[in-house]
């Protein structure tokens, strides 16, 4: 195990989480289905109790986590927010978030790869963030 490798991944896995709850918080009010509404919000749910599991690990290596990088917010705020505007409906936000939550799956298999050293917990809370992001994109396909 390498304690370098481990708080790399676990930063990147915060970052990808706050982008996560980012982006649905900024969808969430322009949903109209109250059953795609209800999906948003458990996911939010789950991301933030696997926030917390991070959060701990981060505690034990002295690491406050990372935000976000600004280009990567910018532009997710940007996409949908023009996306939005064309088309404010529930297939353009499902749209949005199936996008988002694929850009978040394929950045965290590259983590994983690129991390290969890090310790088994890190990898495993960053798998639980995966099948997080593939379950949401499957579940919301009918709101396209």
């Amino acid at each position: 195990m390498d304690t370098k490798e481990t708080v790399r991944l676990l930063r990147e896995c915060d970052a990808g989480i706050k982008m996560g709850v980012s982006a649905i918080d900024d969808v969430i009010d322009y949903v109209s289905n109250e059953e795609f509404k209800d999906l948003l919000n458990d996911s939010k749910n789950e991301h933030d109790k696997l926030k917390n599991d991070i959060n701990d690990l981060l505690d034990k290596y002295h690491d406050d986590g990372k935000e976000p990088s600004a280009m990567a917010k910018s532009m997710s705020w940007m996409k949908t927010n023009v996306k939005m505007a064309v088309n404010e409906s529930d297939n353009t936000i499902a749209d949005l978030m199936t996008d988002g939550c694929n850009s978040g799956v394929k950045s965290l298999h590259r983590y994983l790869n690129q991390y290969i050293n890090a310790d088994t917990s890190a990898k495993d809370i960053t798998k639980r963030l995966v099948n997080i992001e593939e379950r949401l994109a499957v579940d919301i396909r009918r709101f396209l």
